[in-house]
This record gives structure tokens, C-alpha cells and sequence, in this order.
């Protein structure tokens, strides 16, 4: 018989991004208290973008994470270019937008094939699973590579790109050059269908939760970096009202902060089922019907298909890119001329992992003098401690082991990426 009394602790992740632990709290034979314990340093991003040029934002941004860099960029010129009033051409929009579906693509397919599917067959790792399922894997790292080499061509490398730029980019492509591109993105394509219907037969746990998603929408568009911020619930805001509805607090355990709704006893979550909750009709004809197909009756509340929603989510970039790159023309000219003023601006955009807000404020001479950055899992931590916790009150408590491992592939289902969260500023812990 397990001690009625006592703390699990899972001192160290694996198969997420960055470093953090689990704590589980038993008292008198009931898990009371289930803690995501984000232990790295805090980064300090806000403070050190305070004083430098408007234009370094961007290239700062992208060091905030190695998977999703684009997503930090686009956020940060997003809300540049509004306090500038900046208005980027139609060509720009979409290359940016073709730059993000790369790097969906990438990110995606990393987390699906090395970071998620190994816990659906009892492998500790990608290496394992790749020697049960060598096609499988040399698939999911061709998907991978497609969505660097967007990002080379685009962003100047796949790690931390350098060309994007305040008012559009420092250099667009010759139309050959993205060209080249088509037969591996038509192959990508029909290999991201496979994808998706691998991961459907997955074996899932039979759970659900009532959850408040949160997502960009578009009218016309599946969002990726443009939109008004809606949610199941019904909030329905523009990017400039976020902080009337959303804000952040410290909790001794973490040094990530948690986001919650303004007025709310609940959390919320953000990522590719709240996208697929809120926009499944924006989605293109082929992701449209798998979505259909693997993921009826919307919205999916079951956390482990998140898998699907991703694998769904490779075809949209895939398909969209297609047309991108098929239609393309370089643009008259790679940058929007502005000149330096007083001001701020928002904005917020998806990354792969869920919703990203930035705001900043410029004075006179084109130096920022604000920076405020909330990254997805931040907003999900809360969420992601919930789930576990109703994890842990439903499972045998008489295999510690047994428990720790199901709750980590419960923090698996959302894609953490701890090292975006550690950013913030003050950090101020009480414990008793």
C-alpha cells in the first residue's frame, strides 16, 4: 500500500523544449496540488530589447526560441509596424505568410514524429521509435528539412532567420529560387496526408476537458499572423485589446508566469485544437476534409489527438506554401520606407504551439522604450496543471513510477516550449 502522504516529483522532462519538472502532492490518499515546475533562469528578452534600435527587434526575437523563432519575429514587426502605421504590400504579406507556413512545417513535424508519437508505442525516444519505424521516421525528418529550407530561402538560414526586416524584408527571393522548391513541397504534400492519417490510428486515452480555447480568427483566412482574437467562450477582441482581458501573475513553482483570463476561475488554452475549434471552416479543401474525417464532431476535446490537430496543421502549411510559391512573383520592392516616431503598437500571431502577443513602444528617434512579450506556453501552464491534476485524482496511486510517466506524456500532448516562457521580468518568490 502507497503512503497516504506524499510528493512525487519528476525531476526532469524529456522530450520537451528547455527544462522543467513535475511535482505531484498526495495527502491523505487524493492528489491535491499537480505543479509544471519551469525552473530555467528567467531571459530577460523585455529588458533587453529596452534601448536599442526598433529594427533589432526582429533578429533579438528570434533568439527567444530555436523551433519557432518566425513566430517571435512576425509578432515583433506585427506590432511595429503598427505604432509606425506601416502598411506592408500584398506580395509581403503573403511571403511572410509562406516564411510561417515553413516554419508550421518544421516545428510541427518535429514535435509529431520525435517528440509526441514515441509515447503512443512505448518509446523512450525518436532513436527508438525510428528502429521500429525507419520509414516512418525518414519521413518525419524529410518534412522537417522542407520546412528549414523555406526558411533558408526566406529568412537567410533555418536557425534564428536574418532577413526579416520592419516593413517587409531585406532581400526576396528571385522567383526561381522558390521555385526549385515545388517538387519537394508537392511530395511534402501528399507525405503530410500519410502523417495525418498515421497518427489518427493512434491509440488514444479516452479523456476529455471542458476547454476554453483561444485562438486568432480570420474571415477569410486560416490565421496565422493577422486576426481578432476569439475563444469558444465567446470573446471576440481585437489584438490592441488583449491586456483588457488577458494578464499575467507569478506562482512561487515556476518562473514562468501564468496567463489568465481577466474575470475568469478558469484557464484557458491556446494551440492547434483551439485553431482548429475556431477556424475549421478557414481550413484549405484537403486539410478541410481530413479534419472532417480524423477529427469529427467539433471541437475536439481530447488533449492526446493535439497530435492530429498538428499533423492536420502540416497540411495547411503544405498546401498553402504550394500555391505561394506556384504564383509567385518577387515584389517591386522588399521593404516599406518609414521614418522613426513616437508611439506604440500590439499584436498577436499563432505560433506553432498557440497564440503570441507583443507590444512595444518607440520614442522619437526609432528606440524602444517597452517590451512586453507573452509567449503560448505561458498561457497554457495553468491548463496544462489542471489536465495533470485531473489526471493524477483518476489514476491507482500505488505506482509512483507508473503515475509520473502518464503525467508526462500528459505535458507531451501540448508541446511546451519552456525556454519562450522564461522571459519576463521580476521574479519574486514567497514560500512558506
Amino acid at each position: 500500500m502507497a503512503d497516504s502522504s506524499r510528493t512525487i516529483h519528476v525531476e526532469m522532462l524529456t522530450r520537451v523544449e528547455g527544462e522543467g519538472g513535475l511535482t505531484l502532492r498526495i495527502e491523505g490518499g487524493r492528489v491535491t496540488a499537480a505543479e509544471l515546475n519551469i525552473f530555467e533562469p528567467p531571459r530577460l528578452f523585455e529588458a533587453l530589447l529596452r534601448g536599442r534600435k526598433l529594427e533589432e527587434a526582429p533578429d533579438i526575437t528570434a533568439r527567444i526560441c530555436g523551433i519557432c523563432p518566425v513566430a517571435y519575429q512576425m509578432s515583433a514587426v506585427h506590432a511595429l509596424e503598427a505604432a509606425l502605421g506601416i502598411t506592408v504590400s500584398p506580395e509581403i504579406r503573403r511571403l511572410r505568410r509562406l516564411l510561417y507556413c515553413g516554419e508550421w512545417i518544421e516545428s510541427h513535424a518535429l514535435h509529431v514524429y520525435f517528440l509526441h508519437a514515441p509515447d503512443f508505442f512505448g518509446c523512450e525516444s525518436g532513436i527508438e521509435l525510428a528502429q521500429l519505424m525507419p520509414a516512418e521516421i525518414r519521413r518525419g525528418l524529410t518534412l522537417k528539412k522542407h520546412g528549414n529550407e523555406l526558411l533558408t530561402v526566406l529568412g537567410g538560414r533555418a536557425i534564428h532567420p536574418i532577413n526579416v526586416a520592419v516593413g517587409g524584408f531585406y532581400r526576396t527571393p528571385p522567383r526561381e529560387e522558390l521555385q526549385q522548391l515545388l517538387p519537394k513541397l508537392r511530395w511534402g504534400l501528399d507525405a503530410a496526408i500519410e502523417t495525418a492519417r498515421w497518427v489518427a490510428a493512434f491509440n488514444f486515452p479516452d479523456v476529455e476537458h471542458d476547454y476554453d480555447y483561444v485562438a486568432l480568427h480570420h474571415a477569410d483566412e486560416y490565421a496565422l499572423n493577422e486576426g481578432r482574437i476569439c475563444s469558444t467562450s465567446g470573446l471576440d477582441i481585437a489584438a490592441a485589446e488583449y491586456e483588457q482581458h488577458f494578464a499575467e501573475q507569478q506562482v512561487p513553482h515556476s518562473t514562468a508566469l501564468h496567463s489568465v483570463r481577466i474575470g475568469s476561475s478558469r484557464p484557458y488554452l491556446v494551440g492547434p485544437l483551439a485553431r482548429l475549434a475556431l477556424n475549421r471552416d478557414q481550413l484549405r479543401p484537403a486539410a478541410r476534409q481530413l479534419a472532417d474525417e480524423l477529427l469529427p464532431a467539433p471541437p475536439c476535446r481530447n488533449p492526446f489527438r493535439s497530435i492530429v490537430a498538428r499533423a492536420i496543421e502540416i497540411v495547411q502549411a503544405y498546401d498553402e506554401a504550394l500555391e505561394i510559391v506556384r504564383d509567385y512573383t518577387p515584389p517591386p520592392t522588399c521593404r516599406t520606407e518609414y521614418a522613426p516616431r513616437l508611439g506604440a503598437g500590439c499584436a498577436a500571431t499563432e505560433a506553432p504551439r498557440g497564440l503570441l502577443y507583443h507590444r512595444y513602444g518607440i520614442d522619437e528617434s526609432g528606440l524602444l522604450t517597452f517590451a512586453k512579450i507573452v509567449p503560448p506556453t505561458s498561457q497554457n501552464q495553468w491548463q496544462i496543471e489542471q489536465d495533470l491534476l485531473a489526471l493524477a485524482q483518476q489514476s491507482p496511486l500505488s505506482d509512483d513510477s507508473q503515475l509520473a510517466a502518464q503525467c508526462e506524456r500528459t505535458v507531451r500532448n501540448y508541446d511546451p516550449c519552456i525556454s519562450c516562457s522564461t522571459h519576463f521580468l521580476r521574479v519574486k518568490f514567497d514560500r512558506r
